[in-house]
């Protein structure tokens, strides 16, 4: 038996008195079941860019005896169903900025110089390729929509490509072998158009008209669609584009990315990605105070973007791009239980805000810094793969309002809880804790209050970890880090577990009103 299997199960072995010394305290309070909101399956997308081997030899490999005849890897297909992905955006990301839609659809294809990676894109996978993807999956697609080289009509005629069964560009499709429309409900008018580094980069009133006209067309094709539109925490900029365009926006889009690497590609240790895992969590609580003060109550957040760690892409804008570089992404060392720790209080995060985020989508699915790494043979399921197989199969349908008090650890120069908490309910008397325990070498012991149900005797704790902070996955050992369920029991009058260190854990239980 590996080490940090031993680990999960002692955990529900007897404890000497010098054990439970050396666990954190932490306790969760539910004074009564008050919903916050019903939680959008969204929040567990994901992302695809045409950024090095995401697409291309990522979902899409032609070439591969494990791909299907549609040129899809079938393995990754598999891992993706397992986890049951709710949405995937594509084809970008800072990609997108200068994509036009039509270099990818029909037989008649040529590669084009893609200006923001700088190489060029074949275009053998487009738009009916991706739609094609996502329904093998079962996965919603969401189109980014090119708001940088772009204009309105090009956007509108792709809406009308995708879900009309009229018009020239509907006729398209149809000759295209596609004869019944695609119903991409899901769409974002740009990418990060609020930054230097984007192709297109506007003004926060350029871009507020911009959105305005384009969202006014695609919903003259389609009134049924769902709109995003690129947004950052800042007053002036979600002023303009509210002011203007905010009665044709569902979404605004804002993303984050810890560990800067863009440049130099050497990981933050353990303790400070902890730092950096309360920080998902403020910059939702920041958004939504700033749409509140805007007098908005009805525009949602998609956080359609966000890792732990930032993409390596040296001298990305710099007159010569270092293109080999980006092979470092690729190396699955880097993949920790780190960063499973932090997908875990981001997906909490998202859980306590069920009212406001509507969606999220890590960034990306496939190699990079993705979940599911894939190689000649197979493929790698990293650590954050595991947290998505956690919470799509146990967290619940609706998040429920808690209390909790954890001791601290230090965190380099930040003192942080242990443990960061979230609870799920279906409505039926079945409940969902998802529990993190960021301490790096220490258990948690954590005591679930619940005044006013009856608990039952036993209960299902799943949990992601592995044997040390940096345990990771690859190809030579696929299974250092994992998910694994153990069955418990506790007192139901005063619930008790241990979690263990750098874990992601749900505990599943019955519980009924008194």
């Amino acid at each position: 038996m590996t080490a940090w299997r031993v680990i999960v199960l002692l955990a529900f072995g007897a404890m000497t008195a010098s054990a439970e010394e050396a666990c954190i305290k932490a306790t969760v309070t539910v004074d009564q079941v008050r919903e916050v909101a019903a939680v959008s399956p969204l929040i567990y997308g994901q992302f695809l860019e045409h950024f090095h081997r995401v697409v291309y030899g990522g979902i899409y490999d032609p070439q591969s005896p494990l791909s299907d005849k549609n040129g899809f890897r079938r393995d990754v297909m598999e891992a993706i169903r397992r986890i049951h992905v709710p949405i995937l955006r594509w084809p970008g990301g800072c990609f997108a900025s200068a994509y036009h839609w039509r270099d990818g659809v029909g037989e008649d294809r040529s590669g084009t110089y893609d200006k923001a990676w700088r190489v060029e894109d074949p275009n053998t996978f487009g738009t009916d390729e991706f739609i094609s993807f996502c329904r093998e999956t079962g996965a919603e697609p969401y189109l980014c929509g090119n708001a940088g080289t772009g204009t309105p009509e090009e956007l509108s005629d792709w809406v009308e490509y995708c879900n009309l069964s009229i018009g020239k560009w509907a006729r398209l499709r149809r000759a295209n072998g596609f004869e019944e429309p695609r119903r991409v409900r899901y769409w974002s008018i740009g990418n990060e158009n609020w930054g230097g580094h984007e192709i297109g980069a506007k003004t926060p009133d350029e871009f507020a008209r911009f959105v305005a006209e384009t969202a006014k067309m695609m919903r003259r094709v389609d009134g049924l669609i769902e709109l995003a539109a690129p947004s950052l925490p800042n007053a002036d900029w979600n002023k303009a584009l509210l002011g203007t365009a905010g009665p044709y926006l569902d979404y605004i889009a804002i993303h984050s990315y810890e560990d800067p690497l863009w440049q130099n590609n050497d990981p933050a240790p353990y303790a400070r990605c902890m730092k950096w895992s309360v920080n998902p969590e403020a910059l939702i609580s920041k958004t939504h105070d700033l749409l509140r003060s805007l007098g908005n109550t009805r525009i949602r957040v998609a956080y359609d973007e966000w890792n732990l760690r930032g993409w390596h892409h040296p001298n990305f804008t710099a007159p010569v791009a270092d293109i080999p570089a980006r092979d470092a992404n690729d190396l699955n060392k880097t993949y920790t239980c780190a960063d499973a720790v932090y997908a875990g209080c981001f997906l909490n995060a998202c859980l306590r805000h069920a009212d406001i985020v509507g969606m999220a989508n890590f960034a990306p699915l496939v190699n990079s810094r993705g979940a599911i790494f894939t190689h000649k043979d197979g493929i790698v399921l990293r650590p954050t793969y595991h947290v998505f197989d956690l919470y799509a199969n146990h967290a619940l349908s609706k998040s429920i309002q808690t209390s909790t008090k954890s001791g601290e650890f230090r965190a380099e120069d930040a003192d942080v809880t242990a443990m960061d908490a979230a609870l799920t309910c279906s409505g039926d008397g079945r409940y969902a804790l998802a529990a993190v325990n960021r301490h790096d070498r220490l258990p948690l012991r954590m005591t679930l209050r619940f005044p006013e149900s009856s608990l039952s005797e036993t209960a299902e704790l799943w949990t992601v970890t592995g044997a040390y902070p940096d345990s990771f996955n690859d190809v030579d050992r696929p299974g250092d880090v994992a998910l694994i369920k153990t069955d418990i029991t506790w007192d139901p009058r005063n619930p008790v577990c241990t979690l263990s260190p750098h874990s992601v854990n749900i505990v599943c239980f019955t519980a009924s009103g008194k």
